[in-house]
């Protein structure tokens, strides 16, 4: 099967699911009806087949060869660009983050790694509720001065397990997505309690996930352990790696994870980020700096930050 995704976008009228091929989006409407599909996997929206993957999957996999036929013949047009916003392919209801997952990430933060053979992932939960799409703005909040990027690869649960062994780990993956996770390096750290940090609060903040820019299937990634990874900021690189300088691969996070809970259709792994995040420069992120994210193989979200005095007085325009 060649490259596709799935998308979800908004012409006024609400989210709305899409069938990617290239940076091209095509309603799964109007896909469904040039192949005179009555019923198709995508008509209840992508929250809906990332929480049923295990049925909809192969049916969003015709769907797209269907697709591959009809853009090949053409006849069947893409929705034209600046005529939609893309959202957020879909919203995870819990979010796994792994900590320190990368050699020289560790590194530039100061972290000492126990040996691999005597440790296990360390992973903390992110908030649903920060999860932003492409384009959206990443609010800064008024009590941090240590606004950080961490580019992410996400991965998308898409199906129920428990105890999966490493060797069948990647069998439960829906797919693959970009994900950003936005950290307060100072609301990290507490000193009113004897815990010393607090990361669920450092990152849990609304917009403090974006993710997209769509969904890529499992099967349209040769290797997840080989994917480039870049995040610029004003256009100045300030990431650029590869997956395959995770401490703990996908697969052994899946396993670890499962061990102890059961994981779900749509739950998303934020793997770990690389090598290159502001707190290692002293840089940190300010009101109007704009953020690139991607990832080969996926695809790229652009997000922009704003004061939150900016984004409550949007916020009053908008009601008004």
């Amino acid at each position: 099967m060649n490259w596709y995704a799935i998308a979800s976008y908004d012409q006024g009228q609400g989210p709305q699911a899409a069938l990617v091929l290239g940076d091209a989006l095509y309603d799964a409407a109007a896909v469904a009806k040039a192949c005179d599909m009555s019923e198709h996997p995508l008509q209840s929206g992508t929250q809906a087949a990332v929480e049923q993957w295990s049925c909809s999957a192969p049916k969003i996999a015709a769907m797209a060869h269907a697709l591959q036929m009809l853009v090949a013949r053409g006849a069947i047009k893409p929705l034209s660009l600046g005529s939609y916003k893309l959202c957020a392919p879909y919203r995870p209801r819990r979010i796994f983050g792994a900590a320190s997952n990368y050699y020289e990430h560790a590194k530039e933060m100061g972290t000492k790694l126990a040996a691999r053979s005597e440790s296990a992932p360390y992973v903390f939960m992110k908030a649903d509720t920060s999860v932003i799409a492409s384009e959206e703005d990443v609010v800064k909040p008024d009590n941090t001065v240590k606004l950080d990027w961490e580019i992410e690869l996400g991965v998308v649960i898409g199906r129920e397990c428990r105890n999966v062994s490493i060797e069948h780990a990647l069998d439960v993956v829906a797919g693959y997505t970009v994900f950003n996770d936005i950290s307060a390096r100072d609301l990290n750290r507490r000193s009113d309690y004897p815990f010393t940090h607090d990361w669920f609060r450092g990152k849990s903040f609304d917009t403090f996930g974006p993710m997209g820019p769509w969904l890529v299937p499992r099967d349209c990634i040769e290797n997840p352990q080989a994917l480039r990874m870049r995040l610029s900021v004003n256009e100045q690189m300030m990431q650029d790696d590869s997956t395959s300088g995770m401490v703990f691969n996908i697969a052994e996070q899946i396993a670890y994870l499962s061990s102890m809970l059961t994981l779900r259709p749509g739950d998303l792994i934020a793997t770990g980020t690389p090598t290159g995040v502001g707190m290692a420069r002293g840089v940190f992120l300010q009101p109007g700096d704009v953020m690139i994210a991607s990832i080969d193989g996926i695809g790229s979200i652009r997000n922009r930050v704003v004061a939150a005095s900016t984004a409550a007085a949007s916020a009053e325009l908008a009601i008004g």
